[in-house]
């Protein structure tokens, strides 16, 4: 059976709050530091526009069937003509993103100044929470969790009484370090330099070749079917008014 404790609020002023107020302020920090760490390389304008054409066929996709036939059939050859298309990519053209990642120098220090404004911040600080804060349970989630939750939550208490719904200090620091992410965008913007699982997706996608986007984007336009759907809100319409009448 779950054990109930009681939490001293000496552990909410000198352990909860202090740790919620570090990590927030850590994070501002990091923002900041990552702004001036930042070079001012203008971005490949190549690179831009090949991006800007993936947006535009992702957009006639996904809004197709609100533009008549002829019009949709005239954009898309737009897009993927075998000859003049913003879409297609001779295979003569195609270059090694990753080779050409590492060719320049600017870029591949800003890759890593950015990985150790993410890995230094973060260990430092679990050191810290580690050394002063370890073991303690520093709050109370107010509903029942399952067992599932037990090591998420309770990181550095190996007590298996404990209700699950109990908060190990370790385990807050994690929450706050992926929780607080809305709460950045809030105060700093959306393209904040603290989302590190946007960094991370970043740093999986080292070598990325954008030329491949915009084959993989000719290919999903090639083969969607268009359903012009003006013509069944004009039957939609009728039929309700029928009814009405």
């Amino acid at each position: 059976m779950a054990e109930d404790l009681v939490l001293d609020t000496a552990i909410r002023d000198w352990v909860l709050i202090p740790l919620s107020v570090v990590m927030v302020l850590i994070g501002v920090l990091r923002h900041f530091v990552a702004k001036l760490m930042r070079s001012n390389q203008v971005p490949d304008a190549k690179i831009v526009k090949e991006g800007q054409v993936v947006v535009r066929a992702r957009n006639l996709r996904a809004s197709a069937n609100f533009i008549p036939p002829k019009s949709f059939r005239a954009r898309r050859l737009y897009f993927s003509n075998e000859e003049n298309g913003l879409l297609y990519v001779p295979k003569g053209q195609a270059q090694n993103a990753q080779a050409q990642m590492f060719s320049d120098p600017n870029m591949a220090m800003d890759m890593m100044k950015k990985n150790l404004s993410m890995i230094i911040p973060q260990t430092l600080t679990f050191a810290w929470v580690n050394f002063f804060f370890s073991g303690f349970v520093a709050a109370k989630i107010p509903f029942p969790l399952t067992q599932r939750f037990r090591s998420m939550l309770q990181n550095g208490i190996d007590l298996s009484t404990v209700d699950v719904s109990y908060v190990s200090s370790r385990s807050w620091y994690f929450l706050n370090l992926f929780g607080l992410r809305g709460l950045f965008s809030l105060i700093l913007g959306e393209e904040n330099a603290t989302d590190d699982t946007q960094r991370m997706m970043q740093m999986s996608g080292f070598g990325f070749d954008p030329t491949k986007s915009l084959g993989a984007e000719k290919d999903s336009l090639d083969i969607v079917q268009h359903d012009w759907a003006l013509p069944k809100f004009e039957q939609r319409a009728e039929a309700v008014l029928r009814k009405a009448l």
